[in-house]
């Protein structure tokens, strides 16, 4: 059985990644999250909560037993070699669950995964494990303006993570393909999605699919 392409899915903080991601899996990839997967390591008494809580004390560890991601966010705007040392931690869980999922997938017989990896670009080892990189790009505007109205985060708090990712014209370089969601309807991104899956040979629903 031929191996199963690898679509590298990135884009920055609020350019409808997450969107596209749920449009390639309706249409019958298998799509593994890494960032759901850092949630669950850092979720109560995940794999990750230890080296946490040895790296960076108890406080560190909200009641529930998780990351407590509010104080940790702060720490790392203040002092930005703490992302380092928390991605020391957590990447390494993240990996091996990814591939883990990965292998169940292609073992299930689907013949697209797609890993949906934010910090993709910035990444020393993704895209050799890739086929191909798909970039959803739009406007640092509209990802300011998207991540205002989702989220409860400054303006400072979301430029400091637009700071931290790859630039637009960096992503850009590194895409065989590009979902441009910027201006445009959910009917018409679900419209461009569709056609460029046809066009790398994602055409058919898996069984499995929703």
């Amino acid at each position: 059985m031929a191996q199963a392409v690898r679509w590298g899915l990135t884009g920055g903080i609020g350019s409808g990644k997450s969107t596209v991601a749920a449009l390639l899996q309706r249409l019958g990839a298998a799509v593994i999250d890494a960032d759901a997967i850092a949630r669950s390591v850092t979720a109560p008494w995940g794999s990750a909560i230890a080296g946490i809580r040895a790296a960076f004390g108890d406080d560190f560890i909200d009641a529930t037993g998780a990351l407590d991601r509010e104080r940790m966010r702060a720490l790392a705007y203040a002092e930005p070699e703490v992302r380092k040392r928390l991605e020391a931690i957590v990447h390494p869980l993240v990996g091996q669950e990814t591939w883990r999922q990965a292998a169940i997938a292609e073992a299930a017989g689907y013949r697209h995964l797609v890993f949906d990896v934010p910090l993709l670009v910035e990444s020393s080892h993704w895209r050799a494990r890739v086929d191909r990189v798909l970039v959803v790009d739009c406007s640092p505007e509209t990802q300011m303006a998207r991540v205002m109205a989702r989220d409860a985060l400054s303006r400072d708090q979301i430029q400091g993570i637009l700071a931290a990712q790859a630039g637009r014209v960096q992503r850009l370089r590194a895409a065989d393909a590009v979902i441009c969601n910027d201006g445009i309807t959910p009917e018409k991104l679900a419209q461009e999605v569709d056609s460029l899956a046809q066009r790398l040979g994602l055409s058919s629903p898996h069984p499995s699919a929703p």
